[in-house]
């Protein structure tokens, strides 16, 4: 089962097939996506990556949290539901 982790202190110049390609290094990833200001059309510093099965998941959280990422220290965690917006 695939579980999707959150994903911030992602560099303002990094790509959504950088992320893939860095949490790749520990297991095979379904998405990739840095979350992007509709405004002005550039990153917000934050995404998400959908990991093929929950080990590999668990073992990004432990290994690339805290982490340099393109000269950034990254923050990963399970993502959590989406909140209601009214």
């Amino acid at each position: 089962m695939a579980k999707k982790l959150y994903v911030g202190g992602v560099p303002y110049s990094s790509t959504d097939a950088d992320l893939k390609a860095h949490f790749e290094t520990i297991g095979p990833v379904l998405s990739a996506v840095i979350i992007m200001d509709k405004m002005t059309g550039r990153s917000k510093g934050f995404g998400f990556v959908e990991m093929e099965n929950d080990a590999d998941a668990d073992t990004a959280v432990d290994q690339l949290n805290n982490t340099d990422f393109q000269g950034r220290k990254l923050t990963v965690s399970p993502a959590r539901p989406q909140e209601r917006r009214f």
